[in-house]
C-alpha cells in the first residue's frame, strides 16, 4: 500500500450528506436502557476522512445505512462498504479505518465485521480476509505508521 503516490480517483462524485440525528431527552437518560441501532453505528462511521481525498466516507457514498447490521442479542456488527472505484488501493485502509474506529468506540462485547460489497471492487476476497483476520488487524494497528494514518482518518472525522 504506498501512501506517497497521488489519488486514483482524481474527481470523485460527491453525496449529500444524511440529515443528522434528532437528540431526545431520553438519549441523556443514563438510567434509560436501550439497545444500539443502525443509525448509531453508522453515525460512528460516516464522518471517517477519506485517506485520498478531505471528504468523509458518507460524501463519497463509501458507506452508508444501508451497509449496516446490528444483532444486539448476538452481539455482532457488520458494515459493508463500497470503494468509489473498482481498483482502489485504498480499500484496505479504508476498511481498517471503519473496523478502527468501531473497535475503540463499541462495547467489547460486540464481534465486528467489515466487508467491501460483491461485486465493488477487484480484490474484495483477499481485502475481506485480511480486514476479518483478527490477527492481521492487531499487526496491523501495532504498526506505528499505519496506526497514525488510520488515526488521522478518524480523528479527523471527531473534529
Amino acid at each position: 500500500m504506498d501512501l506517497s503516490s497521488g489519488p486514483q480517483n482524481l474527481n470523485p462524485t460527491i453525496y449529500e450528506r444524511t440529515e443528522e440525528r434528532t437528540v431526545q431527552a431520553s438519549d441523556y437518560d443514563n438510567d434509560a436502557s436501550d439497545e444500539i441501532d443502525r443509525r448509531e453505528i453508522f453515525d460512528l462511521i460516516r464522518t471517517i476522512n477519506d485517506p485520498e481525498h478531505p471528504l468523509t466516507l458518507e460524501e463519497l457514498n463509501v458507506v452508508d445505512l444501508d451497509g449496516v447490521t446490528i444483532d444486539n442479542q448476538a452481539n455482532t456488527v457488520r458494515v459493508q462498504f463500497r470503494p468509489t472505484i473498482p481498483h482502489c488501493s485504498m480499500a484496505t485502509l479504508i476498511g481498517l479505518s471503519i473496523r478502527a474506529k468501531l473497535l475503540y468506540t463499541l462495547p467489547s462485547r460486540y464481534k465486528v465485521g467489515v466487508n467491501i460489497i460483491e461485486g465493488a471492487h477487484i480484490q474484495e476476497n483477499q481485502i475481506n480476509k485480511q480486514l476479518n483476520d483478527k490477527e492481521r488487524v492487531t499487526a496491523a494497528l501495532e504498526n506505528n505508521h499505519l496506526r497514525a494514518v488510520v488515526n488521522r482518518c478518524i480523528i479527523a472525522s471527531d473534529a
